[in-house]
């Protein structure tokens, strides 16, 4: 599990239940503040249409599972609890929040859209959810500009004479964020700015605080609770608000997509976790039917629950991840089966880092690689595309 999907929101907006309708696990829910104290960490899943049937091969996946064509790859997936106000001076569990949400790779901000939460998570009626948005992202940017100030010191109480590059500093300072001097000087120059920080004024730091985090920590909006028609109404204006065209949002209902999964386990339905449609298999009190139709229109309306397609997002288009499988050119397979994994990999790798991904020795020992669909041999530095079926060839 190469990538950690971070889930974040205020206390009471649903998160906790977005978490196990996605893991299927057991935390705790409740709409009062603080029902997740420490993160919980679960296995999610994210689909990518299985390689095996255009090579006349049936899968058999050492982790996650495949079904009817569709594998399920492993992804972790950590419910980090603690975001109030003020969190990135302290407040709350803002230390401990900060640190766990740095751990992740790409954010799902799950946001009550219904507007019935208030900013503390508290009952109400009417709330904003762009005052959600905002102030995550507000309370993320100010985080950064206070390291970025530290990395400000480090390069003012230099030695006198010496030679300073501020983006060293920066990027020294600022390393936990997975960011580097050439990204930060980037920044800086994009933003028309000169790399002396004494002509900086507080919103230009303002301005390359928020532009490093939307580069280390992107995120997706999952809108939650769009079974009812307020969150309907709030999506339909905030996505058409030129204010958040920098950000995704996937309409999501973490109430439809856990009552799914159980009905699903208790053999009522027939369903495959985040399909627009699903069976009636088993016997239901007329309640319980008309419940589940009231979750066919919702998913109908909206192409799934929303749980897993925030999730694929996130990984294959917010961050622009590519799923590749190991094969073999010749077909041949070992006494384990064909296909047996499939591996989620950074936008832009190439052989090489493909190689090095499935072990330092194979990585060490790379000739080049087979295009296993093409029959091409292919160059360490080829850049890979989603669902490439690669075979390694090495000196071992």
């Amino acid at each position: 599990m190469s990538y950690k999907i971070g889930l974040v929101g205020k206390p009471s907006v649903g998160k906790s239940s977005f978490f196990n309708a996605a893991t299927m696990n057991d935390v705790p829910e409740g709409a009062y503040p603080f029902t997740t104290i420490d993160p919980s960490v679960g296995e999610a899943y994210v689909r990518v249409d299985c390689a095996a049937p255009e090579f006349d091969e049936t899968c058999t996946p050492s982790v996650g599972y495949c079904d009817d064509g569709t594998r399920f790859v492993p992804a972790k997936l950590v419910d980090v609890a603690g975001l109030i106000p003020g969190a990135h001076e302290g407040k709350g569990l803002g230390n401990q929040f900060l640190t766990d949400l740095n751990e992740a790779d790409v954010l799902v901000h799950v946001v009550d859209f219904s507007g019935e939460t208030d900013i503390e998570g508290e009952a109400t009626e009417g709330h904003d959810p762009r005052e959600d948005i905002d102030f995550l992202e507000d309370e993320l940017d100010m985080w950064y500009l206070d390291v970025l100030e530290k990395g400000l010191e480090r390069y003012r109480s230099g030695y006198n004479g010496e030679e300073k590059h501020v983006e060293e500093d920066l990027a020294e300072q600022m390393s936990a964020f997975k960011t580097n001097k050439d990204e930060i000087k980037q920044v800086v120059l994009g933003l028309g700015l000169s790399l002396d920080p004494d002509e900086w004024e507080r919103e230009d730091k303002e301005a390359i605080a928020r532009e490093i985090r939307k580069r280390t920590k992107p995120m997706l909006i999952a809108a939650n609770k769009m079974d009812k028609p307020a969150a309907q109404e709030n999506f339909a204006e905030i996505t058409a608000d030129s204010d958040y065209d920098h950000l995704t949002f996937v309409p999501a209902s973490a109430h439809a997509e856990k009552a799914l999964k159980k009905a699903a386990e208790g053999g009522v339905v027939d369903y495959e976790p985040g399909a627009a449609d699903f069976d009636i298999v088993g016997d239901v009190s007329n309640e319980q039917e008309e419940g589940l139709e009231q979750i066919r229109e919702f998913i109908d309306a909206y192409g799934g629950a929303g749980v897993q397609q925030s999730l694929e997002a996130a990984l294959f288009d917010v961050m622009g991840a590519i799923a590749v499988f190991p094969g073999s050119a010749n077909g041949k397979s070992d006494a384990e089966g064909v296909f047996r994994d499939c591996f989620v990999l950074p936008e832009g790798s190439t052989t090489e880092d493909f190689a090095y991904h499935l072990h330092s020795d194979i990585g060490d020992g790379l000739l080049h690689g087979i295009d296993c669909r093409s029959k091409r041999q292919v160059g360490s530095d080829h850049e890979l595309e989603h669902r490439d079926v690669v075979e390694i060839v090495t000196t071992g």
